[in-house]
């Protein structure tokens, strides 16, 4: 399957079966995180992997994850990722970004649902997971089989703007 049909197939899943996810699978959607790329090589995230019934609750507490029966808590190392000189930039949310989309994506191929969580209570997080002050928490990815019927991979069609909309050339 192409990336573009993959990505076309990935879609917000907010319903689940109890079925847990298996190792293997898990192990997968790990190495896909694993490598990422990152800006200068600094490979600044950190993955809190949650499956176990007590720290599902203790996620409960910050985020809505749907039910979902494994968390994947993306996180980043603020002293280990890259900044740029001229603005001071960090890579961090970046970095930690495009780890959360190969594991999406790879979940997708796997055959598992995903939701891709931004909205939680960090505070709550980072109590919650023993997060010491460097490490940020930027993402919590839901992951396991989803339930009910797959959307569309065409709803793309008519969700999202055309490329005229959206795309530039050359210059702005």
């Amino acid at each position: 399957m192409s990336i573009l049909d993959l990505a076309k197939r990935r879609y917000s899943v907010r319903q689940y079966e109890d079925t847990p996810v298996e190792e293997e699978k898990l192990q997968k959607l790990l190495e896909a995180a694993r490598v990422a790329p990152s800006a200068k090589n600094n490979q600044p995230s950190r993955l809190i992997v949650v499956r176990q019934k007590t720290g599902l609750e203790k996620l409960k507490k910050g985020a809505n994850i749907h039910g979902a029966p494994l968390a994947i808590i993306v996180a980043g190392d603020a002293e280990a990722a890259w900044v740029r000189p001229f603005d001071n930039q960090s890579s961090l949310y970046i970095d930690t970004s495009i780890v959360a989309d190969h594991i999406v994506l790879a979940a997708t191929d796997l055959g598992l649902g995903t939701l891709w969580v931004c909205y939680f209570n960090p505070e709550v997080i980072r109590t919650e997971f023993n997060l010491p002050a460097h490490i940020v928490p930027v993402n919590i990815i839901g992951i396991g089989y989803a339930a009910g019927e797959a959307k569309s991979p065409d709803r793309h069609n008519e969700t999202r703007k055309p490329l005229k909309d959206i795309v530039v050339w050359e210059s702005y």
